[in-house]
């Protein structure tokens, strides 16, 4: 079994890269992190919403996806994960979760990314926030295109996503 892990705030090329390495591995399961967590900064979208964006990338292809909520307790946090998605081959990029993995005496393929620091999480969140004052889906799809899939942007449009964000950041302190 193949585990690939992350929060997926939104599924990103980046994840993708990994995703189709394991798929293409064998059986996999898709655990999402800190599962709990939904309309705040750093997670805007709540665990459900994003096993939905991630079926609709999926399609007919097969994966478990499981939701694992934080524990803010790195030093148990595979023995607590492990309880939700099992043994197997955690499929990584992420150099901080691969050393707690191995700490812990699991299986870990590390996954070099390139392009890692556009595909950033933070910087995607940012960039979908910008665009939520444009107000044209078609320009948003073109500048999303080269990060999230076609799947995603979609999700995010249907579902006000991008909207999401932009009610988060309006509740930001200004701290100018």
């Amino acid at each position: 079994m193949n585990i690939v892990l992350g929060r997926f705030q939104p599924l990103h090329k980046g994840h993708i890269t990994i995703l189709e390495h394991a798929l293409a591995k064998g059986a996999t399961t898709i655990a999402i992190g800190s599962a709990q967590l939904g309309h705040e900064d750093n997670n805007p979208w709540t665990g459900e919403e994003r096993k939905q964006m991630l079926r609709g990338w999926l399609g007919d292809r097969e994966a478990e996806i499981v939701l694992i909520d934080d524990i803010n307790d790195p030093p148990n946090w595979v023995e607590h994960a492990k309880k939700i998605h099992g043994e197997g081959l955690l499929v990584t990029s992420d150099e901080t979760t691969a050393q707690l993995y191995r700490t812990d005496d699991f299986k870990v393929e590390f996954i070099e990314l390139h392009d890692r620091e556009r595909l950033e999480g933070w910087r995607i969140r940012q960039t979908l926030t910008m665009l939520s004052t444009v107000g044209d889906d078609e320009a948003l799809r073109e500048v999303m295109a080269e990060m999230l899939p076609k799947a995603v942007i979609d999700w995010l449009i249907e579902h006000d996503g991008i909207y999401r964000l932009s009610q988060i950041a309006g509740q930001r302190p200004y701290t100018g």
